[in-house]
């Protein structure tokens, strides 16, 4: 089964600067968790510790958003496309969620938290 998946350019390093990569699984999570075995800490930049998608980022399983097909549990097909997305947001908490993104060291939660904080100082 083969699954094209289209990397954000935020997420490349995880890939070798690939902007298109093929993964395998019969629902999102699966495909997940083998992109995740080729392309390490990939899962982990899309995934909350609690497991389920971080909030700011959008995944598309041929152009329908996975939130309204049962988010990992989405089930998909050999010559499905999956594209992966960062949310766009505006102000202190858009910018916190894309610096999580690309940062090797921060965490989406954390930088939620530090956006919240900052939000709420002004």
């Amino acid at each position: 089964m083969a699954i094209e998946v289209r990397i954000p350019t935020i997420l490349r390093s995880y890939t070798g600067g690939a902007k298109v990569v093929d993964g395998s699984g019969d629902t999102l999570a699966e495909l997940l968790t083998d992109l995740d075995s080729r392309h390490g800490g990939l899962r982990g930049r899309l995934i909350t510790d609690a497991g389920t998608l971080h909030r700011f980022v959008n995944v598309y399983v041929n152009d329908e958003d996975v939130r309204f097909l049962g988010a990992l549990d989405a089930k998909l097909s050999d010559g499905d496309s999956v594209t992966i997305l960062p949310a766009v947001a505006g102000g202190a908490f858009g910018f916190a969620a894309a610096a999580a993104i690309s940062s090797h060291s921060i965490s989406l939660h954390n930088a939620a938290a530090e956006a919240r904080d900052a939000v709420a100082a002004r």
